[in-house]
């Protein structure tokens, strides 16, 4: 046996009946010959490793822009906390530990600059040109992994389907995590991510909103705090542990209804007092949100300045709005702010190092 198949066999024997199982895969569009060493899903979670896309998501925003503070989240710290997560769940309900961290490698790779702003701003710009369009992070994440992307010489990653899956399925918006008119994964492990993702923002956007000065512990709701912990590691254990137990011996990955409805209660407080809410650092947002759809507007019309293509021109509006989506949603917050400046401020102001 090679080591793959000895890990084939290994999943067979051990991991759930209702687990996603490597030798089982639905597959890639383009046909692979299998690797002696790596299973589908680990070589999956390496090709989203190694792309461009994640390591671009360090200077991407969480929530907090640009911090000059070391501590705060960002988008690519975030998606480390969802893979964490996200396998200790599959660990324990014994599913696929690397379709999981393939999916919550890969999960944000969309995400444009300036984190929620951001991705607001996108979407509105998108609709001046094309109405019936719009942004969605996940959909940009697929369109990543399956388009933008290349692998040895192909365009996109080639990855299987049920990471692709995982990845198209795991957002929930603001919408409470029972909500049934939101769209599943079908894999348990796509389920875990989805869930893994709302433990995660949820604990350290508290944490970070407390460092930013935004909120304090005291401002917390009582009840939740008393029913899931006082610090940012019982709240996880308490969530994590709760989910493992309901889950346990049953193909799902859900919370029990107590501390789903205690976590969605938590979810609604940070969009009233965090999120949305006026402070100093939501005054940036919208001047990032500023910068998002005037580069947008300036593609639109001069097309070369975004890749020096002339031909750009020369196609229909939404084929050059899509173009001018994929090259503003794969950009950094810096990349997008030191375009702003090269483009919208006179010489001399802001001006940066190499322009």
């Amino acid at each position: 046996m090679s080591p793959r198949e000895r890990q084939e066999q290994w999943e067979r024997e051990y991991l759930a009946p209702w687990a996603s199982k490597a030798a089982e895969s639905r597959g890639r569009a383009r046909p692979e010959p299998p690797d002696p060493v790596r299973t589908v899903f680990q070589r999956d979670r390496d090709r989203i490793l190694h792309s461009k896309a994640f390591r671009r998501l360090k200077h991407k925003t969480q929530v907090f822009l640009d911090p000059e503070a070391d501590h705060f989240r960002t988008r690519l710290t975030h998606t480390l906390e969802v893979a964490q997560i996200a396998r200790t769940i599959a660990r324990a309900l014994r599913l696929n530990e690397d379709l999981t961290e393939a999916i919550a490698l890969a999960h944000d790779l969309g995400h444009p600059p300036f984190g929620h702003a951001g991705e607001e701003a996108l979407d509105q710009v998108y609709r001046e040109f094309v109405p019936d369009a719009g942004f969605r992070h996940y959909e940009q994440s697929l369109r990543v992994v399956e388009a933008l992307e290349q692998h040895g010489g192909e365009i996109g990653l080639n990855l299987t389907w049920e990471v692709r899956d995982g990845i198209a399925h795991h957002s929930k918006g603001r919408a409470d995590l029972a909500d049934p008119s939101t769209a599943r994964a079908a894999t348990l492990e796509g389920k875990a991510v989805r869930i893994a993702d709302r433990v995660a923002y949820i604990n350290h956007d508290i944490d970070d909103a407390i460092r930013a000065g935004i909120i304090t512990q005291a401002d917390l709701p009582a009840d939740c705090i008393e029913a899931l912990g006082r610090t940012h590691s019982e709240r996880i254990a308490t969530m994590v542990i709760d989910i493992v137990q309901h889950s346990e011996g049953k193909p799902e990955v859900d919370m029990s209804p107590a501390v789903s409805e205690i976590t969605d209660r938590l979810k609604e407080f940070l969009f009233e007092h965090v999120y949305w809410n006026p402070h100093k650092g939501a005054t940036e947002l919208a001047k990032a949100q500023g910068v998002v759809r005037e580069l947008f507007r300036l593609y639109m019309a001069s097309p070369e300045k975004m890749t020096g293509r002339m031909d750009l021109r020369e196609v229909e509006i939404p084929v050059r709005a899509q173009a001018v989506c994929d090259f503003i949603a794969g950009m950094t917050d810096r990349y997008a702010v030191s375009r702003f400046v090269r483009y919208f401020l006179p010489r001399g102001m802001g001006e940066q190092e190499g322009e």
